[in-house]
């Protein structure tokens, strides 16, 4: 993983398991790997991953149980709604980003269109 200096790292990990939760590739009650795999395979500090584990589960998408380990939410609204988010979010930022470039509603479309045709 390439992590981006102007975002805390335990943020772009935190994205990048919604990511793979909302997609699927994180099926609901699949036991994450644990601080010191995690830490070890990106090569962070494991207070890093523990931090992204906690906030996780703040926002009630994996639960931690004593012994066992952390575990992505079985709550499939919950992951929807994550997913639902995560779209919202891509869309609210290519449409800020085409209008800054000067485009209108109209030619939004237009190219959205020409690209889903494959033209």
């Amino acid at each position: 993983m390439n992590f981006n200096n102007n975002l805390p790292i335990y943020i772009q990990i935190m994205d990048h398991i919604k990511k793979q939760i909302a997609s699927g590739e994180l099926k609901g009650g699949v036991k994450l790997d644990s601080v010191r795999e995690l830490s070890t395979k990106l090569k962070v500090n494991p207070n890093t991953i523990q931090r992204t584990y906690q906030e996780l589960e703040r926002e009630e998408l994996v639960f931690t149980q004593r012994g066992m380990g952390t575990f992505v939410t079985e709550d499939e609204e919950m992951i929807l709604k994550i997913r639902k988010d995560m779209a919202s979010s891509l869309v609210n930022t290519f449409i800020r980003e085409m209008k800054d470039l000067g485009y209108g509603l109209d030619d939004i479309i237009e190219i959205i269109n020409e690209r889903l045709r494959g033209d």
